[in-house]
């Protein structure tokens, strides 16, 4: 079972509870050794991701906390069943890392966290507006100390454009919102909620300059832009992707940025990141056929899955997270 959680600032204080935390970075760490003792929570830190290995660091308790930034595999959520671990708390929105429908035929529940829709539609539209403003190309010619205007370099305002959001949640509210305030055409399309306001998908990719993506991955939502709906999409129109990287097939993205199809990509994740984005790879080969043959096209953007990453939504994860495995403790995570 998944229980999606809202954001929340309320938990009833029962009697101190012991959770471990995996894959908690130094950051994460410290918020967590700040705010578990407001919680009645004793959390133990450990470093490095759920695995087989140390899944006896979980051992007497029902409840952990793990990243989104490692997979969790099916010998991993056996053993944590074996260890008497019965929910699982990650700390991102998305589940994609870990097989929810095998961890509930094990017995063991799993939520997700809120946190701040800002942090991410922040980014999206930062993101969008670099690339309609050539930002990555002129920003190395600066560098270089060339600093003549290029024709090649001019770039388009929002306020010309239509803009489609797929996936109206938090987030991708939050980015028609502020798209609302740049003057641009708006177009919505949202699966979950098939309502007058929403446009059909293969008109939203006819119509939009810029789609930005806002959906959970699922088996369904997988490679929604593939190929075909791609070759749907405007001639020099934009992808925006900080949703997760297997919302689109990234061969046949490649393929259109190379052949001019599209105008251009900003993508803050990408399918087989794992291992590669969170990793110093400046000493050692890129692991990525894909993500350098993305690096090398001028008119794409890459940020390594860190479009969440502000102070204010990181004390939501740690928060909620403490949260979930106290309501879970107390029987209220339905």
């Amino acid at each position: 079972m998944f229980v999606s959680q809202p954001a929340r600032r309320r938990a009833a204080r029962p009697r101190s509870t012991r959770i471990t935390v995996y894959g908690c970075g130094p950051d994460e760490a410290a918020l967590f050794r700040e705010l578990a003792p407001r919680f009645g929570v004793l959390p133990t830190i450990v470093e490095e991701a759920v695995s087989e290995a140390n899944v006896d660091l979980a051992l007497g308790r029902r409840c952990i906390s793990i990243g989104h930034k490692t997979p969790v595999t099916h010998g991993a959520l056996r053993a944590l069943a074996d260890a008497g671990v019965r929910y699982v708390s990650t700390r991102s929105i998305g589940a994609n890392h870990l097989d929810v429908a095998y961890a509930s035929s094990l017995g063991i529940c799993v939520g997700n966290v809120a946190y701040s829709p800002d942090s991410v539609a922040d980014f999206t539209l930062m993101m969008m507006l670099m690339v309609l403003r050539h930002a990555p190309a002129l920003i190395r010619r600066t560098d270089a100390h060339d600093y003549r205007l290029d024709s090649h370099l001019r770039g388009r305002e929002l306020r010309d454009l239509t803009v489609g959001v797929v996936g109206t949640g938090r987030i991708g509210s939050a980015v028609r919102d502020r798209l609302r305030g740049f003057g641009c055409r708006v177009l919505t399309h949202d699966s979950r909620a098939t309502t007058a306001e929403h446009v059909d998908l293969d008109e939203l990719l006819r119509d939009s300059d810029i789609v930005t993506l806002h959906t959970p991955l699922t088996a369904t939502t997988h490679h929604l832009l593939d190929r075909q709906r791609i070759g749907r999409m405007k001639r020099g129109a934009v992808v925006v992707n900080t949703g997760r990287g297997g919302l689109v097939d990234t061969e046949a993205l490649i393929w259109a940025l190379e052949q001019g199809r599209l105008g251009g990509a900003a993508l803050d994740v990408l399918e087989g990141e794992e291992g590669v984005f969170y990793a110093d790879c400046r000493d050692r080969p890129v692991p990525s056929a894909a993500l350098l043959r993305l690096q090398r096209l001028p008119q794409v953007l890459i940020s390594p899955h860190t479009a969440f990453y502000t102070d204010h939504a990181l004390v939501d994860i740690v928060e909620n997270s403490l949260i979930n495995c106290l309501r879970f403790e107390s029987g209220n995570h339905e």
